[in-house]
């Protein structure tokens, strides 16, 4: 994965050479059969484990330069890599070396009136480039689903993150070849030229799809510039309703799990919406508990008086991804006029009821458009890795192709396979 880190003199030929490299290599890794790739990926997983404290020592250097251009706390928590992360990343790639194989499948495999069978077969879509701010992690993440997923990958990372991405791509880099891998199936841009990822964008002769993982103005520039399609992550504002017939101890721990559990992600509760019959019993307790979490308040006219610590909210904090220990609360006339708002301010990613009442759930699950619509259970919980899927390339937040934490078989496409004896067309 490794290039050559530092001053590049001319970075279109750099970004177009590393791109028409793992096309080239993608060809033989949409072929190498699924026992290399998953005893690559483990071989990756003890690599990352083994040279943890190199890890940690060059992501400290990027951690003293964030704090040194003033990075946020929620921006040094999406960069920060603790053991326990480095422990997670090596976790991640064993759980993806586990999942059965998505290529090669056949679906549907049925016989037509003239005699021939015909079905469809999960093949790779081919060379994947990801764009992401902050998060080493995607390093990791993103190289073994694609590589899984038999895809050649081109990263480029954020700036704030270059030692600690270049890093865990050359440890990857050695253990897969080490392990049998296509050499050059993955390319990071070890660059902090903002213009390498202008020039990645337009090489739709090498890369098939492009995925951006990272801030509403990183989205849009992407969706802006880009030749290539692309599958969106948009950003991530979720609500929680309560409605009148929750449990209102349930309510309270899914809406601090949802907004505190890890506040810094696109899957955290930025605003809660509750039913008026119960707000006098729900919003003190709630007032309580998030200030003992030390989360700030930005409340409606009716929910102020029940929330003394609360500030008034603005039209605009409806329409904020907050990304820190605050949230807008609402209070709501009833089922209906909670919808009606999460569908005027929400970003279609995840929504959570809470609600005893099983035919008021069955209309949320219905009627609320999200890429994941949950009853009774905290918005953090919408994780390719707690569905199932291993470590996730993303959550895409458009309709085409792939909704939702994006796993393995979305890295995939499918051909129609024609079986035949001799068939011809009359």
């Amino acid at each position: 994965m490794g290039s050559t880190q530092g001053n590049i003199s001319d970075i279109a030929a750099y970004v177009t050479g590393r791109a028409r490299a793992v096309r080239a290599a993608s060809v033989r890794l949409a072929t190498t059969p699924a026992e290399v790739k998953n005893r690559a990926l483990l071989a990756m997983a003890d690599a990352l484990i083994a040279r943890a404290a190199e890890i940690g020592a060059e992501n400290q250097k990027d951690l003293d330069a964030g704090r040194a251009k003033g990075l946020d706390a929620a921006m040094l928590d999406r960069l920060a890599l603790t053991p326990e992360r480095i422990a997670s990343m090596a976790d991640g790639l064993r759980q993806i070396a586990a999942l059965p194989d998505p290529v090669g499948e056949i679906d549907g495999m049925e016989r037509r009136p003239g005699g021939f069978l015909v079905g469809r077969m999960r093949v790779p879509i081919g060379v994947i480039g990801i764009v992401y701010e902050s998060r080493p992690n995607v390093t990791a993440d993103a190289a073994a689903l694609c590589i899984k997923s038999g895809n050649g990958v081109v990263l480029k990372g954020g700036s704030e993150a270059i030692h600690s991405n270049t890093v865990i791509a050359r440890i990857l880099e050695q253990a897969g070849a080490e392990a049998g891998l296509p050499s050059g199936c993955a390319a990071l841009l070890e660059t902090t030229d903002r213009a390498a990822v202008d020039h990645m964008l337009v090489q739709e002769q090498s890369i098939d799809l492009i995925i951006p993982r990272g801030g509403e103005g990183l989205i849009r520039m992407v969706v802006e510039k880009s030749r290539i399609p692309v599958i969106k992550h948009d950003k991530g504002l979720c609500h929680t309703y309560i409605d009148r017939a929750a449990d209102l101890d349930m309510a309270l721990n899914l809406t601090e799990n949802g907004k505190i559990q890890r506040p810094g992600t696109c899957n955290t509760t930025e605003t809660v919406l509750v039913h008026r019959d119960i707000a006098e019993k729900f919003l003190p307790p709630l007032a309580a508990r998030m200030r003992e979490r030390g989360v700030a308040l930005h409340a409606c006219p009716r929910a102020l008086p029940l929330l003394p610590d609360a500030v008034p909210a603005t039209d605009a904090d409806w329409d904020t991804e907050w990304l820190r220990l605050e949230m807008s609360v609402k209070v709501v006339d009833g089922y209906d006029d909670a919808v009606a708002h999460i569908r005027a301010h929400g970003s279609e990613h995840t929504e959570v009821i809470v609600t005893a009442d099983y035919p008021t759930a069955m209309r949320f699950v219905r009627e609320v458009d999200a890429a994941s619509v949950h009853v009774n259970a905290s918005s953090r919980l919408h994780d390719g890795n707690v569905f199932g899927l291993g470590a996730e390339i993303g959550i895409s937040t458009s309709r085409l192709h792939a909704r939702g934490a994006m796993g393995l078989k979305e890295l995939t496409c499918q051909k129609f396979v024609v079986l035949g004896d001799g068939q011809l067309r009359e």
